[in-house]
């Protein structure tokens, strides 16, 4: 029983490591230099992620999955627009992420901007059951449009 319970602990270690290799930006224009260089979606996720209920769901839920990792790599840079409570930032970030707040107009969190590599905006998400397939069948849609 005990080799049973290291085991399921160490697969499920690793599995959200592999998740946690997500690279996530804070600068836009260099996220759209390698989107535009990678012919790739920008996802643009407005975020309280240290204190926002949903905001943390639909991390734990999908964006700290295998599955939506794998995704990401072959179709995303990803781009988090972060606004803590607890969690430094420098006024450069506060500043640059108060400025998309207020382009995208973004009024609430979580909220997901998606970019095609031009820069335009081709869609908005939110938090929605349904975990990592229907985040990307959503995201898919999405792609469909550009």
């Amino acid at each position: 029983m005990n080799k049973w319970a290291l085991g399921l602990v160490a697969a499920c270690t690793l599995l959200r490591v592999s998740a946690e290799e997500l690279p996530w930006m804070t600068d836009l224009p260099k996220a759209q230099a390698k989107a535009k260089s990678e012919k790739k979606l920008i996802m643009m996720d407005f975020t309280g992620s240290d204190w926002c209920g949903w905001c943390i769901k639909l991390n734990n839920e999908v964006f700290s999955t295998p599955e939506f990792s794998e995704y990401a790599k072959k179709n995303l840079v990803l781009v988090e627009v972060d606004f803590p409570r607890k969690k430094e930032q420098t006024a450069a970030v506060k500043q640059a992420n108060a400025s998309l707040q207020e382009k995208y107009k973004v009024e609430g969190y979580p909220t997901i901007i998606v970019l095609n590599s031009e820069g335009q905006k081709v869609g908005e998400l939110g938090y929605q059951p349904g975990g990592p397939k229907a985040f990307i069948k959503e995201l898919d849609k999405l792609k469909q449009k550009t």
